[in-house]
């Protein structure tokens, strides 16, 4: 988009904030670069450019601007929409792989070169992998200096810079401010009270209806793994370097992040799992106007508009507790998926609240006695074969995941239909487009509204959602009463 002169130069002069982090302005006068919908005056025409990533206007020369802050815009949604190798590699880099791995790690992941890896992001972004991992180290710093009490060594390490210097010569080019000011531009008594305890704002474009997000999430949460408590959503968290406790609570203009972590070395990719999993860089607008269109979806999307898709901070726990879902009740899927955690998850403390385990990895499950397992032999047997394929390797479905790969790898397991395969991919892989025509309140909604019931007919129809169907299925189980559609009562 940031080709797209005249149309940037509009939302800049607008200060249209639904195009923030889809591109950043940078002042050719002032050398700082801006979201669109900075609050200072508008610059020149003649003196605006623009770049498609905070990390290409960095490289350029320009600083952040201090009143908007660009560097903490929402993220771009293309990453969330696409499944190429550019939006595969954001959505790694977001989670931290080049700073554990380096870019070779990146390009290994993504079955590419490191050479391809590079002329892809810069054709696309106007930086390589080094230079957004820089910019994402730079924003995790900006967190740490303003939130934690922490020592500047510590912190600069922290946000993975190599070294002190690397860290305050960083920091000065990007913000034009030493790391001590940073710190003290920020108001007495919002520093988080201990070492590894931190509360951030986490922005999101408007609208954004909590009710089937944060519903979802509480209705079927994993007791010891996942909590509703003090109207926030709270879960652990299984991260690269230790572990954490994140407490999600919806404001009307952001989302009140509380991380506890082991290991501040996990903020930045903490962040990026929450993000993920509350669907924050979606683009509510172009989604409403699609599924809008439809006649029998219109009423849906004018009564709540900006359903987000409640996805998960572990890929590989949501496709383990699918299959445990399978023709079973909510309930029932909670209490199969608490028996596993209880017997097998790794013990954690919170001091906060009711959490007490890590949802066991696959490696863990992968020497259980399947005889242990009280439910089906069937479901059992599909269970055991999942842990196989992602004890293993064979099975990735993590960030860099190829969604359609996965699928076809899902849908040759025995006992995997359609119905946990689209739903795997619509919350654990992200795909926008995921629909579960065969699921049971789909097709009950689908009746009710006159469209389709039967889910060849339906999925024909869907095509006209395209490529939003998975915000498709938010509105149409939001018509039914289920506690999964709605906030939790104190």
């Amino acid at each position: 988009m940031h080709t797209d002169h005249e149309r940037c130069v509009r939302a800049v002069q607008s200060k249209d904030a639904r195009f923030d982090g889809w591109f950043f302005t940078a002042v050719l006068t002032t050398r700082i670069y801006c979201r669109p919908s900075c609050p200072a005056a508008p610059p020149k025409v003649e003196n605006m450019t623009f770049y498609p990533s905070a990390a290409a206007a960095q490289q350029a020369g320009f600083r952040a601007c201090k009143r908007c802050r660009p560097d903490a815009a929402p993220g771009s949604p293309r990453w969330n929409e696409r499944a190429d190798a550019v939006a595969r590699a954001m959505r790694l880099i977001a989670d931290g792989v080049v700073d554990r791995e380096g870019v070779p790690g990146l390009a290994a992941r993504l079955g590419y070169s490191t050479r391809q890896i590079e002329r892809q992001l810069r054709a696309e972004l106007g930086a390589g992998p080094l230079a957004l991992a820089r910019a994402q180290r730079a924003q995790t710093a900006r967190l740490l200096i303003e939130t934690s009490p922490l020592p500047m060594a510590e912190i600069a390490f922290a946000a993975g810079f190599a070294s002190v210097r690397t860290f305050n010569e960083t920091v000065r080019e990007v913000f034009a401010l030493p790391p001590t000011e940073l710190r003290r531009r920020v108001r007495r008594g919002s520093q988080a009270a201990t070492p590894g305890a931190l509360t951030l704002r986490l922005p999101f474009r408007a609208p954004l209806c909590p009710d089937n997000l944060f519903g979802h999430l509480a209705a079927t949460a994993v007791p010891g793994v996942e909590e509703w408590r003090d109207g926030a959503y709270r879960r652990t968290l299984r991260l690269p370097y230790g572990h954490g406790v994140a407490a999600l609570r919806p404001r009307p203009d952001h989302i009140e992040c509380r991380l506890s972590l082991t290991d501040l070395r996990d903020l930045a990719g903490a962040i990026a799992r929450c993000r993920r999993m509350l669907d924050l860089d979606a683009d509510p607008e172009a989604v409403d106007a699609a599924l809008g269109a439809d006649p029998a979806l219109a009423p849906l999307v004018r009564k709540a508009p900006g359903r987000r898709v409640p996805r998960t901070a572990d890929a590989e726990e949501f496709a383990l507790r699918a299959v445990l879902g399978q023709q079973v009740s909510t309930a029932a899927a909670r209490t199969l998926a608490g028996r596993l955690v209880t017997a097998h998850g790794e013990p954690v403390e919170d001091p906060e609240g009711g959490l007490t385990r890590l949802f066991p990895t696959a490696g863990t499950l992968a020497g259980l006695d399947p005889e242990a397992l009280a439910m089906p032999r069937a479901r059992r047997s599909t269970l055991i074969g999942l842990v196989a394929e992602l004890a293993d390797g064979r099975l990735s479905l993590g960030a860099g995941s190829d969604w359609e790969q996965a699928r076809r790898e899902l849908a040759a397991l025995p006992g995997i239909g359609p119905w946990t395969v689209e739903i795997i991919a619509m919350r654990a892989l992200g795909d926008p487009d995921a629909f579960t025509a065969t699921d049971l309140g789909i097709r009950h909604a689908a009746r009710e509204l006159g469209l389709p019931a039967t889910p060849a007919a339906l999925l024909r129809h869907s095509d006209a959602w395209r490529p939003w169907r998975a915000y498709a299925v938010q509105y149409l189980w939001a018509t039914g009463d289920h506690p999964i559609n709605q906030l939790p009562t104190p």
